[in-house]
């Protein structure tokens, strides 16, 4: 069995080629490729903290398997990952355990990548802004993310924390070698051809009446019913797209609280990205619609980047290998 580290992780996992193998993960959600029940999100006896299972296989793939991991909101302030954990997979013809791949790493990647692959599909062509509402380790992703898909000229950032926002924009400036500028006010970061939002805001960071007509939103952080980033506005004036209808509707505050406000309808979710990208769902209509893409997480994004991972580890003779069992 392999161990496929974080750091091996990062250089096996380009962000340009994961969000290639996001495409093809998405398709196979929405086209019945992946077989995957609920996700498990466990609460911790003190309500701080989650555990989380997303078991899943790919049709015609050598390995299945399954994320396993920790999610704990208060550790980026003491200088630790929010989420930790790994990916563990097992070979498809014999059941046998092959891989564990770093599954904080493998979430920081994906993550982005769908998003970015989101934006590939539903931004304007000629978006060259981005304005992210947040500065943790996936605004620095989503940053790096959307470079990759669109030729991003400026960049503003927007944090609870405005001295968390300036570090943000010194550090991805030399990074990225692009523009980014540190805003005091979220409608700032708003006002840009494609919006980012990734706090662990429980309440709306991000009003529909910011945003630019033509804009493409990515809303990332926010995955219970009761929480949401953005505002009732924000959900009725876009075109609306998930990744996973299922997982939307029963865990996506930013659509749950419009619908139960009578503002919104699982009805108006236009598609999932993949059936957009399978050509069974619509695009974007026009340069002016504002697009939105509500971002979950599901489990094909998490089993094809670690097959992925891990095909590149046998490749490259990566991984540290031990004996199971």
């Amino acid at each position: 069995m392999l161990i496929i580290n974080a750091e091996e992780t990062r250089r096996l996992l380009p962000m340009a080629e994961c969000i290639d193998v996001m495409d093809h993960a998405m398709r196979a959600a929405s086209t019945g490729g992946v077989a995957a029940p609920d996700r498990i999100i466990a609460p911790l006896g003190d309500g701080s903290s989650y555990f989380i299972l997303m078991p899943g296989s790919m049709a015609g793939a050598p390995v299945y398997g399954s994320k396993v991991v920790s999610l704990h909101p208060g550790n980026p302030a003491q200088g630790r990952p929010a989420v930790q954990g790994f990916v563990t997979l097992f070979e498809a013809q014999t059941g046998s355990p092959c891989a564990l791949v770093d599954g904080a790493e493998i979430t920081r990647i994906r993550t982005a990548a769908a998003s970015a692959l989101a934006a590939r599909a539903l931004a304007r062509a000629d978006a060259s802004s981005h304005g992210i509402l947040g500065a943790g380790v996936q605004a620095a992703s989503h940053l790096e993310a959307m470079c990759c898909v669109r030729s991003i000229e400026r960049v503003v950032v927007w944090a609870r924390d405005h001295d968390k926002a300036k570090q943000f924009a010194t550090g991805q400036s030399r990074r990225q070698g692009v523009e980014v500028t540190a805003a005091e006010r979220a409608e700032e970061a708003a006002a840009c051809d494609i919006v980012s939002v990734v706090t662990n805001a429980p309440d709306p960071v991000l009003k529909g009446a910011w945003l630019r007509p033509g804009a493409h939103v990515s809303l990332v952080g926010s995955h219970e019913p009761e929480h949401r980033e953005a505002d009732t506005e924000a959900v009725t004036r876009a075109a609306v797209y998930v990744d996973s209808r299922r997982g939307a509707l029963s865990e996506a505050g930013d659509l749950l609280i419009p619908i139960g406000e009578d503002r919104f309808s699982a009805g108006d979710i236009v598609g999932e990205i993949g059936e957009v990208l399978a050509g069974s769902a619509p695009g974007r209509r026009d340069g002016n619609q504002v697009t939105l893409y509500k971002s979950l997480g599901v489990v094909a994004q998490d089993l094809f980047a670690a097959e992925y991972v891990l095909r590149q580890a046998r490749l490259q003779g990566a991984g540290s290998r031990i004996a199971f069992p």
